[in-house]
């Protein structure tokens, strides 16, 4: 084949690519479906010239068009492990664990009944054995949401539903290809029917086997790429090396799934990369990668679409009936889950409720693509299938694919206006008349002062006014007189603005490397609970997920375990160091968002809404500065230690900033520049190593604090030191139940407790201590201990309590103040004698 004119027709497709976008734009289509009609098209006339007999000028070109090298290994190994990959970057794998049962309800439960419903369906129709019914019926399973996805982002759908819809889209391909490469074995000359159990032993190898080669494939990349870090266009190539390698390391090397190494690479990848590569780095990485993927989903769609002439050149008049049972097996499959298991789960609290309008419309956006096509094609060119079954394959896949394309593809947009999907809510109507008169207020001021500028003449100026003035009229006249908005609304609708003013801090604070990027995405993740909660729930969603911030998960409590019961400090350190970064970010974060309340929501919503915000604000920053304190006091030379890393990087910043300006201004040249910029890299790597948080050291000062430990020796206190045992409460925790046996005693280190008994309540602070009348009165517990704050307790057991109040004054006399406090009597309890400590 001419080299010349393959690079001509390759060429000539990426200038249909960049047409495609604006026709598709233009015809308000679908991106794919405008590629696939210009595919088909393109296809079906270099048939067409080849067999005319109108001029053969053109045969050549229709030779190579037809003659380029496509094949079912070119999508699946060139084209697929890009469009994975970069899917997988572009997601919050931290969100998406929010809501994974949906997801994996639509990416995997889907394509198992989809392929099984398919499958029976077929071998009731058709006289095609079972494994080959099954076969199509896990080609035709994996959906191409993408562009549902990019019209509910257009009409500001939910960014809940956005992430389940994109979560299905990158799993249902590694899905339906996993249960493909299971069911193509049974249809193989000579292999028998399938059956449950080999499906299911077969089935959580591919899985399993793949996952691992992704984790192991992406964490050796990010490990190369980290000593690449000074070098973007090295580690770029690293992360374009890294899919191809995880995908055939696990189709050739372990016989395990290549997509679900993809998969799990890219999650990887996305994991622990922005916290081991520079910011600039990792942006521009990702921007490759969105240009990578646009070609490569551009090219697997338009190649594929030139297949489809030949795929139906066979057809029968029959196969038009299996291609309607196909269709409405497949469909039916989807509503089943859409309709029937999803309103379950939801019922059930597992799953976000998906009103019916949304789910109707991600059931008609069910499209299937090039993914496919492709699988399809596989069949067509294994010389081990049937003969009847490749024909049947080629054309059932090729013939539903048609259908949601040309059908519901096109029709997608209608659908979503009779659904009302693509209509602003009456609350919304109401606010973008608020905000167009405050915008064109603002724009008055403007343009007056350029006018004055710019000394323009007053005719002009006037004529003008008088227009733009009459707009401002009208636009204010109908903010006035619409009253649908509530003040109950407004405060709703100033704290979403208000959590998404936070979200763009947290993005410039990130870029300006005030925040590590090892937590940007955990803090982001927590600004995207906090908008979440606060359309759903308003000012209450919006306070319980600001406390749940605060709050200590399962993962830091099972930390906790690990250190207390089998000495490993490790991972608590690390969370804890963690914790106090996020804090400190978060305090930084939240005291610049009054400037926003001021100059923006104040000018929308009014001077109470904006006043009940800064109470609120001024509440959740009062909170974490108590969490913040409270883990100064338990560990004050590291807080320390990190307040002066970020000033050392704060400064960092300044300088480069003020380098970058006078190269802007030019003072200095970029040979200067470039000699400067690197030495403040070298400063900046040391910066951002923070301190190692040592437990062991910190609590030995935590203890030796306590006013009621100041008589014991330095013997007694290392000892102490190792018997007690932190815990970790949220707020509202029951800490002490009644009636419970006396086991402990506990010290407040930070937070605070409050004590009930007998309908009295008392409150205690950092320093005091509660538990210990059980165990000297011999009684059961009648007092619930509960925590008001985010605290951190030391316990002792009941034996090392007792000997410890014989050798501590201090600690004899607090007990007695505390059973004075309660008006207990002398003989209720009893004290040990006091012993003098041994030299």
């Amino acid at each position: 084949m001419d080299i010349v004119l393959v690079t001509t027709i390759i060429a000539s497709l990426f200038l249909v690519i960049a047409a495609a976008d604006p026709l598709a734009a233009r015809l308000r289509l679908p991106y794919s479906v405008i590629l696939a009609c210009l595919g088909m098209l393109i296809g079906a006339a270099a048939i067409f010239f080849l067999r005319t007999d109108i001029t053969d000028a053109l045969n050549p070109v229709a030779e190579a068009i037809l003659a380029l090298p496509i094949r079912s290994n070119v999508f699946l190994y060139v084209f697929l492990p890009t469009l994975l990959f970069q899917v997988t970057l572009g997601v919050n794998p931290r969100r998406m664990l929010d809501d994974w049962v949906p997801i994996l309800v639509l990416a995997v439960v889907a394509v198992v009944v989809a392929t099984l419903a398919v499958g029976y369906a077929l071998a009731w129709a058709s006289t095609l054995p079972i494994a080959a019914c099954l076969l199509i019926g896990a080609i035709v399973s994996t959906t191409d949401p993408s562009a549902v996805v990019g019209i509910f982002r257009s009409i500001s759908a939910p960014r809940r539903l956005s992430r389940i819809i994109e979560g299905e889209s990158l799993l249902n391909d590694a899905a339906a290809i996993a249960l493909f490469g299971l069911f193509m074995g049974f249809v193989r000359l000579g292999m028998p029917d399938p059956t449950l159990s080999d499906a299911l032993a077969q089935f959580p190898v591919l899985i399993a086997g793949g996952a691992v080669v992704g984790w192991l494939a992406a964490r050796i990349a990010v490990w190369i790429m980290a000593l690449f870090a000074r070098y973007e266009l090295a580690l770029i190539s690293v992360s374009v090396a890294l899919p191809y390698l995880a995908y055939i390391g696990a189709e050739q090397s372990v016989g395990a799934s290549g997509v679900i190494a993809v998969v799990a690479a890219g999650l990887t990848l996305n994991l622990t990369g922005p916290a081991r590569l520079p910011p600039e780095a990792w942006a521009n990485l990702r921007e490759v990668w969105n240009l990578l993927a646009h070609w490569a989903g551009a090219l697997i769609f338009i190649l594929a679409a030139l297949l489809i002439p030949r795929l139906l050149e066979e057809v029968r008049a029959s196969d038009f009936i299996l291609i309607v049972v196909v269709t409405l097996a497949a469909i039916a499959a989807r509503a089943v889950i859409l309709f029937g298991l999803m309103p379950l789960l939801s019922a059930v609290r597992l799953s976000p409720v998906v009103e019916r309008p949304y789910r109707a419309a991600i059931l008609w956006g069910g499209l299937r693509g090039a993914v496919t096509l492709a699988l399809a094609l596989a069949v067509t060119e294994s010389f081990r299938v049937p003969l009847e079954a490749k024909r049947l394959v080629g054309i059932l896949a090729t013939g539903f694919t048609l259908f949601t394309l040309l059908v519901q593809g096109t029709t997608l947009r209608w659908v979503i206006g009779r659904l009302g999907l693509d209509r602003l809510s009456p609350l919304d109507s109401a606010l973008s008349n608020q905000v167009i008169a405050v915008a064109l207020q603002t724009v008055r001021e403007d343009v007056a002062r350029v006018s004055e500028n710019y000394e323009l003449t007053k005719e002009t100026v006037r004529s003008e006014a008088k227009r733009f003035g009459e707009r401002l009229d009208g636009a204010v006249k109908a903010a006035e007189d619409d009253a649908a908005i509530s003040d109950r609304d407004r405060i709703t609708l100033g704290l979403i603005a208000l959590a998404g003013a936070e979200r763009d801090t947290i993005l410039a604070r990130f870029r300006e490397r005030a925040i590590s990027a090892r937590l940007s995405e955990q803090i982001l993740s927590e600004a995207d609970r906090l908008i979440e909660a606060t359309r759903s729930g308003g000012r209450t969603g919006y306070q319980r997920a600001a406390r749940k911030s605060l709050r200590y998960d399962r993962a830091f409590h099972a930390a906790v375990i690990l250190n207390n019961r089998l000495g490993l400090s490790g991972p608590l350190a690390r969370m804890t160091a963690d914790r106090f970064e996020v804090l400190l970010s978060q305090r930084l974060i939240l005291r610049d968002l009054s400037g926003f309340i001021d100059k923006r929501i104040r000018r929308i919503h009014g001077r109470r809404v904006a006043e009940l915000l800064h109470e609120l604000q001024t509440r959740r920053v009062e909170r974490v500065e108590t969490a913040l304190e409270g883990l100064r006091l338990q560990y004050p030379g590291y807080a320390e230690e990190l307040e002066r890393r970020f000033i050392r990087r704060t400064a960092l910043r300044l300088e480069a900033r003020e380098y970058e300006a006078m190269r802007e201004d030019g003072l200095i040249g970029s040979e200067l520049y470039t000699s400067l910029v690197q030495d403040i890299d070298t400063r900046r790597l040391k910066a951002e190593e923070r301190p190692k948080l040592d437990l062991a050291v910190q609590k030995a000062e935590l203890v030796s604090q306590f006013k009621l430990f100041r008589g014991l020796d330095a013997r007694s206190l290392r000892r102490l030191t190792r018997a007690l045992r932190t815990r970790y409460v949220n707020e509202e925790e029951v800490i002490v139940r009644k009636d419970a046996a006396a086991k402990s005693v506990f010290f407040v280190a930070s937070g605070a407790v409050e004590l009930e008994s007998a309908n009295q309540t008392w409150r205690l602070g950092r320093g005091d201590m509660f538990g210990q009348m059980a165990i000297l009165m011999e009684k059961p517990r009648r007092t619930e201990v509960r925590a008001i704050a985010p605290s951190t307790l030391l316990v002792l057991d009941e034996a090392r309590f007792v000997k410890l109040l014989k050798r501590s004054a201090s600690l004899q006399e607090a007990v007695r103040a505390t059973a004075e406090k309660r008006g207990l009597s002398k003989e209720a309890y009893i004290i040990p004698d006091l012993v003098a400590p041994k030299a």
